[in-house]
């Protein structure tokens, strides 16, 4: 009776968590649509110099927006990896077989895009940005089937959020393992000490979250100067901090709630300000008419919802895993849309994979117009197929 009732009570906590959560990236996602407005807007203005001046001002010998980009971006990822733990140990992800179905969708999300854009551009000079159509932006995504009301099952909620969250681990690896140029092997060793050093303190039970954050900042540091990309640090510190079952007063849920909103409403608007500062050219025509440009659109609209839709399908029809019995594949196929909008993980793997200024714009331009037409596809295709499924 007594693990009834707290299985209950876990069940409602998470319930609670879960809304707080989805009502948090919803309205992330609409503030990140104003940003990159206002940036468009600014970019193209008569004050676009000064504007664009403004994020290559020097704070102790780098721009702003490096530190944006190395330092800022870290936190994101800290939140990235404290809810990517949950979802493991508390969440949709905690049980393998219900997990199974937002995985396949996220591994046909990823690899189906790589794909198409590699059949463009394998052999020339932009082939490392095959990484770039692979993301989900969470936020944007969420924020979009939230504009759908109350017609939208809980379990589809679920479904984007969880295949959000193994999409962003998977950007992860590839930033790891595919945008590391050069490695100083002392600097990775000390980080990777420190991790070491952090997981034993977990294991000896230390509940100190200032040990944590201190050693998180220290182990940054040697990262920074690894060549790995420094913000793999905040994924590592995530999994270093004591879950404690996810209790609403454990140091877990304290810093994801703490970090929650000055991530939703600082970071990612900051960032998008500083990079969709795009210069739009009177011949965009010729800018989409690029091989990369073309590999990135075929991958966002067209190879995200083909890859989500075919890999959950073989999955469900192999006997691997279920469809939940309030959705159709009419609405995974729809939901595959959303996923098509990469915006804040595209354009951070487009400054990793590229260093040609004029692609790196290129493709940041290439990244919105497809996450938009992504995104509006998808609210098109979900608002006619959830409306015609509550009718019957």
């Amino acid at each position: 009776m007594k693990r009834k009732v707290k299985k209950t009570i876990k069940k409602i906590y998470n319930g609670d968590l879960f809304k707080e959560f989805f009502d948090n990236e919803k309205a992330t996602g609409l503030i990140l649509i104003a940003c990159t407005l206002i940036s468009l807007i600014m970019a193209n203005s008569l004050f676009a110099t000064q504007y664009l001046h403004t994020w290559h001002i020097k704070i102790g010998g780098q721009s702003l927006e490096y530190w944006i980009n190395d330092g800022f971006m870290t936190v994101f990822f800290l939140l990235i990896g404290l809810e990517l733990k949950r979802e493991i140990n508390n969440g949709e992800l905690s049980n393998f077989k219900d997990a199974l179905l937002p995985i396949f969708a996220a591994l046909g999300g990823m690899f189906i895009p790589a794909g198409l854009y590699l059949l463009l551009n394998y052999g020339t000079a932009a082939q490392a940005g095959a990484g770039v159509p692979m993301a989900t932006d969470i936020a944007f995504a969420l924020g979009i089937l939230s504009l759908l009301g109350n017609r939208v099952p809980l379990s589809l909620k679920i479904f984007l959020t969880a295949l959000a969250v193994i999409d962003d681990l998977g950007a992860i690896l590839v930033i790891a393992i595919f945008y590391t140029k050069t490695i100083v092997w002392l600097n990775l060793i000390l980080a990777l000490a420190v991790f070491v050093g952090l997981l034993i303190l977990n294991r000896m039970k230390v509940r100190s979250l200032t040990l944590y954050l201190l050693g998180g900042v220290i182990m940054w540091w040697f990262m920074l100067h690894s060549g790995i990309h420094a913000t793999i640090t905040g994924v590592l510190l995530a999994f270093t901090i004591p879950f404690c079952n996810g209790e609403r007063d454990s140091i877990f849920s304290a810093l994801e709630r703490a970090l929650h909103k000055p991530v939703g409403f600082f970071i990612l608007p900051l960032f998008a300000l500083a990079n969709t500062a795009i210069v739009i050219n009177s011949n965009i025509g010729e800018t989409l008419s690029q091989h990369y440009n073309i590999g990135i659109a075929l991958g966002l609209i067209v190879g995200k919802p083909l890859g989500i839709f075919f890999c959950s399908f073989l999955a469900v029809k192999a006997g691997i895993c279920k469809l939940p019995a309030d959705l159709t594949w009419k609405t995974i196929a729809s939901v595959g849309f959303l996923g098509g909008i990469g915006f804040t993980m595209s354009i951070f793997i487009t400054l990793l994979a590229f260093e040609d200024q004029t692609i790196i714009n290129n493709a940041k331009f290439a990244i919105l117009a497809s996450s938009l037409i992504a995104g509006l596809l998808g609210f098109m295709f979900l608002k006619s197929t959830l409306k015609n499924e509550n009718i019957n």
